[in-house]
This record gives C-alpha cells, structure tokens and sequence, in this order.
C-alpha cells in the first residue's frame, strides 16, 4: 500500500507538462544566449583531432547571418511536436532512443509517418536492428 496521495502515472504527467512547459516559454533572446558557446555540429573537427574544438555560433557568423540562425532554431523549436509525454515514459521506463533506428514513410515525395525507437540499454545491436526490420517488412507487406 502506497502512503502517497498520488500516483507514478501522476508525477509522469507533472513532469511531462513542466518539460512541455519549457519549450513553450523559450524566446527567441533564449534561445541565442544557448547558440553561445555552442559548437556548429557541421563544423566539429575529425575524431582524431585530440583536443580541437569545433567553431561556435558566434564565431564563425556576423550579427546578421546569427540572428537569422537564432530565429531559425526558435521557429523549429516552436513547432516541434510536443513528445514531452513519451520522453518521461522512456526515461521511466529506463529506455534510450536510438538515432540509428528509424523508419520514415513516405508519399509525395515528403515524410507521411515516422516511427522512431527506444530500446533497453543492454539490447544487443543485432536483436535491435532485427526488431526495426520485422516492423519495416510488416509494413511494407501492408502498404
């Protein structure tokens, strides 16, 4: 028996609407005061390079071409989908999503549904690329 007056699923939804919350309030002054510092992921030096750091926003752009970038990663950040919910279940749940597992359809020559992945950290790379495949070749066999 649990002494609390709520429950997991309830400190779940608090923390996935404060995280929501988050990028809600974020300004464009925001959202540049973190470019700063920031290194250009394009720009990152080769892995062998021990110790090189890759340029930064403010460094490599004049004033212009800087507020131009901020605006352009506030415009994205404002209309990114709001997956606060599935994050906070993940990282519950003790998952990690993959960026080398992801499988996009597409019509029209644009994206039409995206299904991205989380796996448990000790899944063998095999299993985890299998599982991505089955999905890929059921939804193939049904489209």
């Amino acid at each position: 028996m649990n002494d609390r007056p709520y429950t997991d699923d309830d400190i779940r939804t608090e923390a996935a609407r404060q995280l929501a919350d988050l990028s809600d309030h974020l300004d464009a002054d925001r959202v540049g005061q973190q470019m700063c510092g920031a290194e250009i992921e394009s720009m990152l030096p080769p892995a062998e390079a021990d110790g090189a750091e890759g340029a930064h926003w403010e460094d490599v752009l004049n004033d212009e071409q800087f507020d131009e970038a901020e605006r352009a990663v506030h415009t994205l950040i404002k209309g990114a989908a709001d997956v606060s919910e599935w994050a906070i279940n993940l990282g519950a749940d003790g998952l990690e999503p993959s960026d080398d597992h992801v499988i996009t359809l597409d019509g029209d020559g644009k994206p039409i549904a995206r299904i991205h992945f989380a796996f448990e950290p000790g899944m063998p790379d095999d299993m985890r690329t299998a599982l991505v495949q089955g999905i890929g070749q059921a939804i193939d066999a049904h489209l």
